[in-house]
């Protein structure tokens, strides 16, 4: 909550992102206006916004915050240090990310820091770093916590006698990958462009979080040793537990864990301010990307200082909402975009602002840049409206109270608090930021925009071309000499003696999981409805899905359930696109559509105050889609943009490549990203997205899922007023063939050349002889977990944490309707590419032919599910997902409160016999993107049958001439 606008720009950049309302759309004018409702007012929606706490310092400086939130027997536990990437001098960029991978090492009496936690029920342990912090979260069964905290206190207070040279290698190998993962995405260089465009050398917001390969490979175990003794001292860091636990509990054993251990040094501040440009700067790159993307780019202030909010939500009109300035210009109406977005990325001292603009092939650049910036600098002149200001403030603040749902994790409340206390010196201080925003005006708004944004510019574009720069070489201090030799490796350090043995506290008992009455009704036109009630925020969700998905596209044409689905909330018979992205603002409520498989969907999140016009609006995008000859044309352009990006991604090249070689002509060849290809995507007309609206989406091929804090007897009218008298066609229902045959396994692979890739993404496939409903097959699901579904799964600790080849290696078995296929994918470093698929090859074979499953991983994959249940249900989410799930496959309501059970009955020889019948390498068929000269002499070692895949089309040229 205290993140409430902090955003990634290279997160949101493939976003069709939104915007605001300047102009009405260029489309048929609404045949009626519709009645504005009237939304909550903000007040209110501060006042649910509410995280209650109590706190406690312990002697050697550890700052305790527990929250206390009894709808669950789990507790998130939240570690933050004062240590991040502003904090590291010239030579050891990086360290801080580094060292976050090194306290998963073990420590002097946790050998595993995942092991036992999984074992034990937790969510996946995890952490990340950025400039101002490192922190690290899980989520554990109540029964669990006494455990968790002796772990978490083992690292910080007893780590350096488990540090050799080996962990220190291994991790190095692992964080160089995911430093190359990054690299290899599409504009993946443009974060350390803007970095060094806004600071100058030294400043400590400047290199990249990431750092530098040659300061990666310059780090010895003395320097890492020393890092730990200089910042990780109790007095640091932020504990924060939230969920079933109280002061009174945690009080004694936070004591117990980590009362003996010793304060460390005090972190030394960092001077870190803003910078102004002397004047304006301009950096060109070319990139191996579909579309040029220009960004207009300002270092503004700390989170703490009077304007940041301001900022914050000025930014988030311009280019955040779903009708902000930019989108409404720039893509609904003079079409020069297929994507924008702004923002500001707070930190502790300084802020990232930016705004964003991918141009629309074949558009003039210099018009779209023109353009781009007069509505920049109009905005900065005039500021909001006030509307604009409170619809802004409402989606914040929407937004805030579902998260509430989540105690821990990255974003939850023990986040939000240890965040306001590291930051703040405020646990509190979330409330505090959101009565600001509720109490903004335009004239606040407009003033900080005028003095931020007023200043000189750093102006960013990334064109379409042969990438001709090195990740490698980039993300450093940013004064290294070019072609410096890399360094020498460091001599091993000293063994340290570790201290006095600490014995792990055992699990106390889980309760069984509680799984939520589903309630059932129809409505007078036969939709079922499902309903969970849920207390916890006062929110709703509601799915309207059809039998539907992006197979449907083979009964029609590539790529048509996708544009049909984004065309819905585009206009419809009485409201325009801006007019419906406005209503949803002024609500607090968000509504999208979306595929998947098997399923057409329409979801609706809303605040349970705003139900009864929210749905309104909801049955309004499905029933009355207008398909306006102009705004199909803008949305195809925008879909083959989006394509377009999906063939320059890797990973999502490789995908849609091997769903067409597993499935061939069955529906599930349809590419697994339903946007179709280039061809299809000309031929589809507005005639044709009706058609295909009116084919798939009626109401004898629907169901309605809800979850949240609603009655069915309040539900059930307004469900009836919305969709009652939806009638269905004449016509008989489509049906989809799942039974359809799919191609003979056939074992190869299949080379994608991609010139410059420092990495090689890896995915392979086979179908099985199974469908999603088959029964019975929960021993198959957990012997995938042994073998790739998870962090500590064989594969993953193979060729990550051995081997260092790469940072995450996954296997998956799909449960659609129809048949399922076993996946692998693995990202690795291009010279490793043979080596890894052999290394795959022979880890599947292995098992259980060579190594059955152990003591262990039965422990982790039976009990340690079992305990996780409850971490399942968290939020509204979860829960709907769990019931479309038990829809789709035809499982009964119950199927998860008997699923321990299930588990419970499940022994090594059953999981051995799956691993034996279905997850063997044999038939795989392997797909490679990577750059062929350095990967096919690899590939042809390995005695495979290698085909080279013809070049994609991805559709339109570039654009921006």
């Amino acid at each position: 909550m205290r993140r409430f606008l902090l955003v990634s720009l290279s997160a949101l950049a493939l976003s069709a992102c939104a915007t605001q309302p300047t102009a009405p759309v260029a489309s048929a004018p609404p045949a009626t206006a519709p009645a504005k409702p009237e939304p909550a007012p903000l007040s209110a929606l501060v006042a649910a916004v509410d995280i209650p706490y109590e706190s406690f310092t312990l002697a050697n400086g550890l700052t305790v915050l527990v929250h206390t939130d009894r709808k669950a027997p789990i507790v998130g536990v939240t570690t933050y240090y004062r240590i991040g990437s502003k904090h590291e001098p010239r030579g050891k960029t990086g360290f801080a990310h580094l060292y976050e991978h090194i306290f998963f090492g073990g420590s002097e009496n946790v050998p595993n820091f995942d092991k036992p936690l999984e074992a034990a029920g937790s969510t996946p342990s995890n952490g990340s770093t950025w400039y101002d912090r490192t922190n690290y979260v899980e989520t554990v069964p109540k029964g669990a916590l006494d455990m968790a905290l002796f772990m978490e206190s083992d690292r910080m207070g007893h780590l350096l006698g488990a540090l050799t040279q080996d962990k220190l290698d291994k991790q190095r190998g692992v964080v160089q990958n995911e430093k190359r993962q990054g690299d290899n995405q599409p504009y993946g260089l443009s974060d350390y462009a803007v970095g060094d465009g806004l600071f100058p050398v030294g400043h400590p917001y400047r290199h990249a979080t990431i750092g530098s390969m040659a300061d990666l490979d310059a780090a010895s175990l003395e320097d890492v040793r020393q890092w730990f003794k200089d910042h990780y001292g109790p007095n640091n860091a932020v504990l924060a537990l939230a969920g079933d636990i109280d002061v009174a509990t945690a009080r004694p054993l936070v004591e117990k864990w980590f009362g003996d251990i010793a304060r460390g040094p005090v972190v030394k501040p960092v001077v870190a301010d803003p910078v102004t440009l002397p004047a304006p700067a301009k950096r060109e790159m070319t990139d191996q990307v579909p579309v040029l993307r220009l960004s207009r780019n300002w270092s503004g202030p700390g989170m703490n200082e009077p304007d940041a909010l301001a900022l914050q939500v000025g930014l988030h009109i311009l280019g955040g909402l779903s009708s902000s300035r930019l989108d409404t210009v720039l893509v609904r109406n003079e079409q020069l975009a297929v994507a924008v977005t702004a923002g500001a990325q707070p930190f502790e001292q300084v802020s990232f602002l930016a705004a964003q603009m991918d141009v629309k092939p074949g558009v003039d650049r210099a018009k779209a840049e023109a353009r781009f910036d007069q509505i920049i600098a109009q905005f900065v002149a005039e500021g909001p409206s006030a509307d604009e200001l409170r619809r802004a403030a409402t989606s914040i603040l929407s937004s805030q109270i579902g998260a509430l749902e989540e105690v821990g994790g990255f974003s939850g409340k023990g986040a939000t608090l240890a965040e306001g206390q590291l930051y703040s010196n405020d646990p509190a201080q979330y409330k505090k930021d959101l009565e600001r925003v509720a109490a903004l005006t335009p004239a606040d708004v407009k003033a900080a925009l005028q003095r931020w944004l007023g200043r000189p510019v750093f102006s960013l574009a990334v064109v379409p071309g042969e990438r001709t720069e090195k990740g490698e070489a980039m993300g450093g201090w940013g004064d290294e000499a070019p072609g410096a030799a890399k360094p020498k490796a460091a001599k091993p350090g000293a063994a340290i003696k570790p201290g006095p043995k600490r014995a792990t506290p055992p699990i106390a008992p889980v309760p069984d999981l509680v799984v939520p009455t589903i309630e059932r009704a129809t409505l007078s036109n036969g939709i079922p409805i499902a309903l969970a009630r849920r207390t916890t925020i006062p929110k709703v969700v509601i799915s309207l899905g059809f039998d539907a998905g992006y197979a449907a596209d083979a009964l029609d044409t590539p790529g048509t359930q996708s544009l049909m689905l984004k065309m819905l909330d585009e206009g419809t018979t009485t409201r325009s696109a801006t007019q419906i992205a406005e209503e949803q603002e002024r609500l607090g409520a968000q509504i999208g559509s979306g595929g998947s498989q098997d399923t057409s969907s329409i979801t609706l999140t809303a605040l349970t105050a705003n139900l009864a016009p929210s749905l309104e609006l909801m049955a309004d995008v499905a029933r009355n889609p207008a398909f306006a000859d102009s705004e199909v044309a803008r949305v195809r352009d925008q879909q083959q943009a989006a394509l377009s990006q999906a063939l320059a991604n890797p990973r999502a090249l490789a995908g849609r490549e091997l769903s067409k070689l597993l499935y061939g002509s069955h529906p599930y060849g349809q590419p697994i990203d339903g946007l179709g290809d280039a061809k299809s995507l000309a031929a589809l007309t507005p005639a044709a997205l009706r058609a295909a609206h009116d084919k798939w989406l009626r109401p004898d091929l629907a169901r309605i899922t809800v979850v949240g804090d609603v009655t069915m007897d309040q539900l059930k009218p307004l469900l009836e007023k919305a969709f009652g008298s939806w009638q269905a066609p004449a016509t008989a229902k489509p049906v989809k063939d799942l039974a359809a045959s799919v191609p003979a396994p056939r074992p190869r692979i299949v080379l994608v050349d991609r010139p410059n890739s420092p990495q090689s993404v890896i995915v392979a496939g086979r179908v099985l002889p199974l469908t999603g409903r088959t029964a019975d097959m929960e021993a198959l699901d957990l012997a995938n977990e042994v073998i790739g579904g998870g962090f500590l799964s064989r594969l993953n600790m193979d060729l990550r944490e051995d081997k260092g080849w790469s940072y995450g290696v996954s296997t998956g078995i799909r449960s659609p309707a129809g048949p399922r296929a076993l996946t692998v994918g693995a990202p690795v470093q291009a010279d490793k590419t043979g080596a890894a698929i052999q290394a795959i090859v022979a880890d599947m074979k292995a098992f259980p032919a060579k190594k059955p499953i152990d003591a262990e991983e039965l422990n982790r994959v039976t009990d340690g599910n079992i305990r996780s249940l409850p971490n399942r249900f968290e939020s509204n989410g979860d829960v709907l997902g769990a019931i479309q799930q038990n829809q789709l496959l035809g499982r009964p309501d119950d199927y998860y409160a008997t699923l321990a059970s299930r588990w419970r009955a499940i022994d090594g020889k059953a999981i051995d016999a799956m691993a034996k019948t279905y997850l063997q390498p044999e038939g795989l068929t392997f797909v490679v993107v990577g750059d062929r000269k350095q990967v096919e002499p690899q590939l042809k070692r390995l005695g495979m049958p290698i085909e080279i895949a013809p070049a994609v089309d991805g559709g339109s040229a570039a654009g921006g001439d």
